[in-house]
């Protein structure tokens, strides 16, 4: 937008002001005084007030700024205003016409003064290209900000049901295998508890173990404590010293001296641990 949006309306109302201002003055003066005089008197005010105003604008070009020449230059505009308003008070038959034009030197003078403020505030087509790119250029990082922002929150919630799904997976395996599992514990202690399950082991384990009354006991089904390995490697095996003098004092607990299956019975009772083979060639250097 150039200053001619502003600078053609104040000319062209400026011209109208004088004009009607230098027909006024003839028309008034014109049946006291010749009309070559009435029309000095018109073109002095129009001149008075064109020089005004152009020099006001020579001060507004070069950046100055004059309170006396702003003050003649309105002082111009009233005494315009002022003898338009005196000839339509005057005239017969068309008061309210002049009024309605009356206040056209005033209004010529606001637009200038609006046109000095437009120039004041005016800026070149370079600094305004500036801004309109320094806008675009923020539009944009707004709307790739926007963009990426949307982008990671379509992510998020993608892994978010992801992780979600997974959770429902693994606890329906969880809780189907919890089932299987209390299934098969229930069936160990109805099969432990059964009527015939003492006949079924002392048939089994009479002809092994003479004298010793089976027990069959299940396993505790809960939380388990770590076992450190100085405990696993203190209560290791026992050596040939120590398994045989263990081996001897079992035998001889009773008279006669128990046999090889009554003591390894006793001794894996007592909570020893020991293989089959070390157990044996024990039995064989004591019985020996």
């Amino acid at each position: 937008m150039s200053t001619k949006t502003t600078v053609l309306p104040a000319a062209a109302m400026t011209a109208v002001s004088m004009v009607l201002t230098l027909a006024v003055v003839v028309m008034w003066l014109g049946a006291a005084v010749p009309w070559p005089v009435a029309a000095v008197v018109g073109l002095g005010i129009d001149g008075g007030w064109l020089a005004t105003l152009a020099y006001e604008r020579r001060l507004a070009a070069q950046g100055d700024y004059s309170r006396a020449v702003t003050g003649v230059g309105w002082a111009f505009g009233l005494l315009a205003a002022g003898v338009l308003t005196a000839h339509a008070l005057t005239v017969q038959g068309s008061v309210g016409a002049w009024l309605a034009v009356a206040w056209l030197p005033l209004a010529a003078k606001a637009l200038w003064a609006v046109h000095g403020l437009w120039e004041r505030t005016a800026l070149t087509p370079a600094a305004l290209g500036a801004i309109r790119s320094i806008r675009q250029d923020a539009r944009d990082e707004a709307a790739v900000a926007r963009a990426r922002l949307r982008a990671d929150a379509g992510t998020e919630e993608m892994r978010l049901t992801a992780v979600t799904q997974a959770g429902a997976r693994v606890a329906r395996v969880q809780a189907q295998t919890a089932k299987t599992l209390s299934q098969a514990w229930s069936t160990l202690e109805a099969a432990r508890t059964g009527e015939e399950t003492g006949k079924a082991l002392t048939c089994v384990t009479a002809p092994v173990t003479p004298g010793v009354t089976p027990r069959w006991e299940l396993p505790v089904w809960g939380p388990t404590q770590a076992v450190e390995a100085s405990a696993l490697e203190a209560g290791g095996a026992l050596n040939d010293g120590e398994l045989d003098a263990l081996v001897d004092e079992i035998r001889h607990r009773r008279t006669p001296p128990l046999s090889y299956r009554e003591m390894a019975a006793r001794f894996r009772a007592a909570g020893h641990s020991a293989s089959e083979v070390r157990l044996r060639a024990a039995w064989k250097r004591v019985a020996a």
